[in-house]
């Protein structure tokens, strides 16, 4: 099993992925990062969030959340870049198979993989610091009622940041625009501008929003990824949606998609 945080030299798949923007996850293995994707580059997300959502302060061993972590790149990123003790949840992921990739990567100490649905989440008030997802919280977090939910888990003046695909403005009526018809999937309208974000936890009551905005860009970043995904993955279903993203990117050329960062402190 290769290091994860190993780089070869000269190596063109290595420069592909390598981002200026962040330097911590260019320190990551390219192929394991591209095995273990489920969307967008989830460390280049999860490292523009981290200054607004405050990680390098925490404290050795404080308890982090990362609701909705796929194959647990972003936990393992956290417990190696901010020696903090996390609980990777999904519901999609099976414990097991996290599992294997948290001890691959030498953090079992670190992380701990668990089954968990959104709306039931097995943990008792106050039992976090932090609140972390990456690409995730827009499927559930629309909800009125469900940031309250969360925060509980939340210690008093602990932070919640979520990075979640976004839209530049907000889309007047029941269509997309029609560049974006052929690639419209109806998941899609859970997609929101950093205004309707901020508005959305303001008015909740639950956090005070510190930051809530939308990043230069990050459709370029977006379109990289799912270009490189799409010629070095090895599974075709992963091929071929690599590829669609690719092409509505594209054509779309941040007019109207990429990504905003929220980050909010539990009253």
């Amino acid at each position: 099993m290769p290091d994860i945080t190993s780089r070869t030299s000269n190596d063109p798949l290595t420069d592909r992925v390598s981002h200026p923007g962040y330097p911590r996850s260019n320190g990551y293995d390219a192929r394991w990062t591209i095995d273990n994707q489920m969307g967008p580059h989830a460390l280049w997300l999860l490292e523009w969030l981290a200054p607004a959502l405050g990680l390098d302060s925490l404290s050795p061993g404080s308890r982090v959340l990362d609701l909705g972590c796929g194959r647990a790149m972003t936990s393992v990123f956290l417990a190696r870049e901010y020696d903090v003790s996390v609980t990777a949840a999904d519901l999609w992921v099976k414990p097991d198979e996290n599992a294997g990739r948290i001890a691959e990567a030498g953090v079992t100490d670190r992380v701990l993989p668990v089954l968990a649905e959104a709306h039931d989440l097995p943990f008792g008030e106050s039992s976090f610091d932090t609140i972390v997802s990456i690409d995730a919280y827009q499927y559930f977090g629309t909800d009125d009622l469900y940031l309250p939910h969360l925060t509980r888990l939340l210690k008093p003046g602990g932070r919640i940041g979520v990075v979640v695909p976004a839209l530049r403005e907000e889309i007047d009526g029941v269509e997309p625009p029609e560049h974006l018809k052929p690639y419209w999937e109806p998941d899609f309208w859970c997609f929101h501008t950093a205004a309707w974000w901020r508005r959305h936890w303001t008015r909740s009551g639950a956090v005070e929003v510190e930051t809530a905005e939308w990043l230069e860009d990050g459709w370029r970043d977006w379109l990289r990824w799912c270009e490189v995904v799409a010629e070095e993955h090895t599974d075709e279903w992963h091929i071929r949606m690599a590829r669609q993203c690719a092409e509505m990117l594209r054509l779309d050329r941040g007019e109207t998609l990429g990504f905003v960062r929220v980050v909010g402190r539990r009253r």
